[in-house]
Parts: C-alpha cells; structure tokens; sequence
C-alpha cells in the first residue's frame, strides 16, 4: 500500500501516536521552527478507506488506500515535543511542552485543555500513560528529572526521579510491573525505577552507549526485554536480568536513530525513525531489515504501532508530513 500522507502546514512534526480505543483515529504533536522557538500544534486524526473498487469485499482490507484526515488541532504557545493518550478515557490525552507544562485535552471540547501542570523548569520531551495501573502518567523532561502524575491530584506531581544527569529523553512504563519504569538520557545512561522504591531512588542501571540515549521501548511480549537508540548511531537490545549489558547490538550506522518502538502484534519487530529521514522495520532475531520507508524529506521524529491493524504504521517528521502505511510482517 502507499502511504497516504497529511501535512501539519508550519509545524514539524515530533511525535504521533495511535489511539488506544479507536482504530482509525491518531494524533500528532508538532512545533514551529523546529521546536526552537514558537506556537506548537496537536492535531487530531482520522483515517478513511478509500475504497476503490465496487467490490464491497475489497473496501476493509489493509490494501485499500487510505486517507487522512482532520478532526481538529489545539494550537499551544510553545512546542510540542509529544503526547499520550489517556488509557481510561478515550476522548483525552496528554501532551510535552517546550514551556515545562503537560496539558491534558478533551478532544470533544474545541479550545482549551481540561488541565495544566507546570513543574519542570525546561521542555518536556516525553509524556506516557501506565497502560497497566492505567491511573497515572510520567513525564520527562531537559531538567534533568522524570515526574509521575495522577490528574486527580490536581495540586502537582505525586513524584520526583532525579538521578540523570542533563536531559532525559524517555520515560516509559514497564509492561509486567505497574510500579515500574525506565529512562534514558542525555548522560548516556539507562536507570530503571520502581514508583515504590525508597527515596525515590533507581532499582537498577544499564550503560553500555557511548552518546546520549534518546529513546527506550519495551517489549510486550518478553517485558524483561527493552530496546534503546542512541546518538552513538545503534540500537540495543536489553534484559534487566541482565545487567552486564546489552544482549545484541545494530549498528553502528550512517546517521543515529531518534525514535524505536516495538510491534504490538509480535515479540519480534521493531519500527524505527531516524535522522536519515526513513522509517525502517527491524527482526530483532536477525537485526535484518524487514521494510524502509524512505518517502519523508526530512528527518523523522515520530512513530508508532496501530493497536488494531497488523503492521500499520505511522511515522511524523521535519518534512512537516504525517504517513501512515503498511508493512507486511514475516512470521
């Protein structure tokens, strides 16, 4: 299938994400000039198919042609850098600021968010739901720290992590542990955590990188599992039984990748998007690569997983282009 593509007009684009409760509907975060300076813009999405034929048969296939578009985009006065969605309510999510706030939208309002926090001191540059204890989220930021928040507690964070040194490029939810999480940063370092922990303190450390660690995914499927990219231009693979170093290693390659995310519907793929302006699909088993989509102009940021169509894909990046398409996944 070709991808259908959707232009985010004067934003580039850092981060999109499928809806958890809706199959055709995604939203992307995006910043003017680059996230230096400027307004930010979240867009909401939906996607169509466009059926070409008059066979009825042909027209819910994931090799009907596709369609983007637009629901509605809250525009912020600084940049966005990402968003999640919130996994007890399908009509809210969350997005990072280049101010320090997180908001919280209703995508049924048209204006304003429902809430605002502003703790960190620098850009938020990840925000992600617990897809298991469902309640709260964490958020990480260029301060150096990592939050974890319950909209509930409408006062403030419930939690502060502050361990890394410089920026901390990702958070992200452990899939077996609801208390748990892991980061990674501009100090080169991966930290795992438990929101239980005394002081607030990490329960484990990875090195291994030899450059900022900028994104960390983990494996649904084997949730001991985790993969990481880094500025040192690979991609690893890590168990935290394992913590003498990674288990295998890509790379290193011609231009870092920014963004690693693994496949909802097999323990064995992972989608990456990169300072090559491609989004590639890895087998993990091999570290071969299965799929390239080299149609973006600039480089990509953002990528994510249908939850509901096998080997869909989207993918956002400074081209200020959103795709989103197909890969066949081997078994």
């Amino acid at each position: 299938m070709f991808p259908c593509k959707y232009r985010t007009a004067g934003f580039k684009g850092y981060a999109v994400k499928f809806s958890p409760f809706t199959d055709r509907l995604l939203a992307s975060a995006a910043s003017a000039n680059f996230g230096l300076v400027g307004n930010g813009r979240l867009s909401i999405l939906t996607t169509t198919t466009t059926n070409t034929s008059n066979s009825r048969t042909q027209s819910n296939t994931n090799n009907s042609p596709l369609t983007i578009l637009p629901q509605q985009h809250y525009d912020t006065q600084d940049g966005l850098f990402d968003l999640s969605w919130n996994e007890l309510h399908e009509n809210q999510l969350i997005s990072a600021s280049g101010d320090g706030s997180i908001k919280l939208w209703d995508i049924t309002l048209k204006t304003h968010p429902v809430a605002k926090w502003k703790e960190h001191k620098r850009e938020v540059m990840s925000v992600e739901w617990n897809y298991t204890a469902k309640t709260t989220f964490l958020s990480s930021s260029w301060d150096g720290s990592v939050k974890l928040w319950n909209p509930v507690h409408a006062q403030g964070s419930v939690q502060t992590f502050s361990e890394h040194n410089g920026c901390v490029y990702t958070a992200a939810w452990s899939p077996r542990h609801q208390d748990q999480f892991a980061s990674c940063g501009e100090d080169k370092s991966i930290r795992l955590w438990s929101t239980n922990a005394p002081q607030g303190r990490s329960i484990a450390s990875f090195g291994g990188h030899t450059d900022q660690v900028v994104s960390l995914d983990w494996n649904k499927y084997s949730p001991d599992v985790f993969v990481t990219s880094s500025t040192d231009r690979t991609i690893k693979i890590w168990d935290t039984r394992n913590l003498r170093g990674s288990v295998t290693m890509f790379g290193p390659f011609e231009f870092p990748v920014r963004r690693v995310k693994f496949c909802p519907f097999s323990p064995h793929f992972i989608a990456s998007a990169g300072y090559d302006m491609s989004a590639s699909v890895w087998d993990v088993r091999n570290g071969s690569v299965t799929f390239v989509h080299d149609a973006h102009t600039e480089f990509v940021f953002g990528i994510d997983w249908s939850y509901f169509h096998p080997g869909q894909i989207a993918s956002c990046g400074w081209d200020e282009q959103i795709h989103v398409f197909n890969v066949p996944l081997p078994q």
